[in-house]
């Protein structure tokens, strides 16, 4: 393991989640496979998405993974880049959203207090 907070995705570690649960790997596999083929959108689409989704989860292999599939699948950096963006406004959005439930118990406590 390096000196950062994730290790190296490697095939020695895929390989010994597939030896650990060689079913579930396999039908993993399969179900990603069958998500990342074209269809109402294309591969390409498909990972652009992923990378925005990943930035969103903020899970570091799938962001260089799909960031990587989506260069390969012919996405600009540009277009990751924006992605990118509408994640990060989504992220946002929803602690925006989410703060009427804040000033919802700001609410309540005061007109508690106020009783």
């Amino acid at each position: 393991m390096s000196g950062t907070t994730y290790p190296s995705s490697t095939r020695e570690f895929a390989q010994i989640r597939g030896e650990l649960s060689p079913q579930t790997e396999a039908a993993f596999q399969a179900f990603s496979k069958a998500v990342f083929t074209d269809g109402a959108l294309s591969a390409k689409t498909k990972q652009v998405i992923a990378v925005a989704v990943a930035h969103v989860t903020q899970c570091p292999y799938c962001i260089r993974g799909h960031t990587k599939a989506a260069l390969r699948q012919g996405a600009s950096k540009k277009e990751l880049m924006e992605a990118i963006w509408v994640a990060a406004e989504m992220r946002a959005g929803g602690t925006y959203a989410h703060s009427v439930l804040a000033i919802d118990e700001m609410e309540k406590a005061a007109t508690a207090k106020n009783l």
